[in-house]
């Protein structure tokens, strides 16, 4: 299984994502002491390469934070850490074709389209067939273990009360290779993630990819996600506080995920 480093981007700086309350998300500021070294002023390329070179992570995950609530988006910020040469999964509120194609020419290896933002799975089967299925992962995100209210634009295309296995097998049918599953509330919290969701979603998508986030507070978290079924985790608050380290890292890649 694979530790992925999320960076939470808005403003332009990496913000230090709890419980889905976006408007009190303070810029990530980290002592020299940190097992990530000093990252000031939400210093978004400096958390990253630390990622990279002193917890040896693979891969990243940027949630444009800005993108998604509608506004500007941090193209070139998103650009800067794409060239730092690891695969970068992306979610930048992304709707159409179009705005999938944007954000693959920003360098992103992994274009993340999230049900918080989906219109329809017709887009969604949109999005895949036009970048294919292999370079997009739907999120499915969830608020205290519920399907985020959708956009408005979804109508009846995507019931708000499906449930979430359901959900998640839905996307697979529009052609993802890959989901996400994370619930907001419990981002940042170190309160431990939902292993029977994620256990569930797992039967309902067998073939495809599955990573979870939300709350990871260590080392044995990983192992449960492994056992759920799960190939990785988002992680961002365990790694800045050391709780998740470099040696967790490695051990980690080479625990299976149960089938």
């Amino acid at each position: 299984m694979r530790v992925i480093g999320v960076l939470d981007l808005h403003a332009g700086r990496a913000v230090h994502a709890r419980a889905g309350a976006r408007a009190h998300y303070a810029p990530v500021e980290l002592s020299p002491s940190s097992p990530l070294g000093a990252v000031t002023g939400g210093d978004a390329r400096a958390l990253a390469r630390a990622y990279v070179e002193r917890l040896g992570l693979t891969e990243l995950y940027a949630a444009d934070l800005d993108a998604i609530g509608g506004g500007a988006p941090e193209d070139g910020l998103i650009a800067a850490l794409a060239a730092l040469g690891v695969p970068l999964w992306l979610d930048a509120g992304v709707a159409s074709v179009a705005a999938a194609r944007h954000a693959a020419a920003l360098g992103a290896a992994r274009v993340v389209v999230g049900l918080e933002t989906l219109p329809s799975y017709e887009a969604l089967g949109s999005i895949c067939a036009a970048l294919g299925g292999d370079r997009v992962a739907f999120s499915l995100d969830l608020h205290e273990g519920a399907p985020v209210p959708l956009p408005a634009a979804a109508g009846g295309r995507i019931a708000p009360r499906e449930p979430v296995p359901r959900l998640a097998a839905r996307a697979g049918d529009a052609g993802v290779t890959a989901i996400v599953l994370i619930d907001l509330a419990r981002v940042g919290t170190g309160q431990g993630l939902d292993f029977e969701t994620s256990a569930r979603v797992r039967h309902a998508v067998p073939g495809l990819a599955l990573a979870a986030g939300g709350g990871v507070r260590g080392p044995d978290d990983l192992a449960r996600l492994a056992a759920c079924g799960c190939d990785a985790a988002l992680v961002a608050t365990a790694l800045h506080d050391g709780r998740i380290g470099s040696a967790d890292v490695a051990a980690v890649r080479h625990v299976s995920p149960t089938r």
